[in-house]
């Protein structure tokens, strides 16, 4: 499938995105989040929302509070992994702004101060359920066709599965639910914007499927360790991407357990 690329943004910049919304990307890129975690600002009848205000670095959050001239109407959260989740005490104590986010929070240490369900309204923006790379994934939709997909949908790389958390089969549903939306441009949390959605969450979704068709077919031929079946399937793979490979894989391989079509016999894998 073809992912998105962009030059290396110049950090600490509000960057424009949309009319009404930009961008700043914190300086913690890496191999799992590209050129660094993107905080949007939206701005909204009642003040600015802050999305994802990213890691726990103290200048990011300090840019963020200067690009708000110091008022923001509340902190939105997408899900609580530290990259997007880091920055929030922080930015809370700057600002004193509550913090919306999923009802059920994957990380203990995390409660929001409203509470929110798949369905629900926040600054004109509707919370939707996206469980699979994360239990608690929220995106956030507008009427316009706009959608926040955090890691959800990513323009950059597929998304990590890391069960107990992330949940392969929930993935599925989660990109089955944005393909059955009219949206028309997807947001996510790392990398450019995605201008033609529904192609792109196709691809993703056709990716997985040929991957767990690979395993499940590795499995016909005698049991596996999850590193073995990384190593036959995921050959060209740079080395530091491998232990989120195997991640990806242990969460197909429980999807097809629960589907009835493998078993866990000790540290490999067999055809059920």
């Amino acid at each position: 499938m073809a992912l998105l690329t962009e030059p290396v943004p110049p950090y600490g910049e509000v960057l424009p995105v949309l009319p009404g919304i930009s961008r700043i990307v914190a300086a913690n890129p890496g191999p799992m989040t590209y050129h660094g975690t993107n905080t949007y600002l939206i701005e909204g009848e009642d003040g600015l929302s802050v999305l994802d205000p990213g890691p726990d670095q103290a200048e990011h959050v300090a840019r963020i509070v200067k690009a708000a001239g110091g008022h923001v109407a509340r902190i939105i959260l997408s899900h609580t992994h530290p990259d997007h989740l880091g920055a929030v005490p922080a930015l809370k104590a700057a600002t004193g702004a509550p913090v919306y986010s999923f009802h059920r929070s994957q990380d203990p240490s995390h409660t929001p101060d409203h509470p929110l369900h798949d369905g629900d309204m926040v600054a004109g923006w509707t919370a939707l359920h996206t469980p699979g790379h994360a239990s608690d994934h929220l995106c956030f939709a507008r009427a316009d066709g706009v959608v926040f997909t955090a890691d959800h949908v990513m323009s950059w790389s597929t998304s990590i599965v890391s069960p107990p958390h992330g949940n392969m089969a929930d993935y599925f549903a989660s990109l089955r639910l944005l393909l059955a939306r009219p949206d028309t441009t997807y947001l996510p949390g790392h990398g450019p914007p995605i201008t033609d959605p529904h192609p792109f969450a196709r691809a993703l979704l056709a990716h997985r499927a040929q991957r767990e068709a690979a395993i499940a077919n590795a499995l016909l031929s005698g049991a596996k360790s999850p590193a073995a079946l990384v190593e036959a399937l995921y050959s060209q793979i740079t080395p530091n991407l491998r232990a989120a490979a195997q991640r990806n894989v242990i969460a197909h391989l429980h999807k097809l357990r629960d589907e009835g079509r493998a078993v866990e016999d000790g540290e490999v894998w067999r055809a059920a």
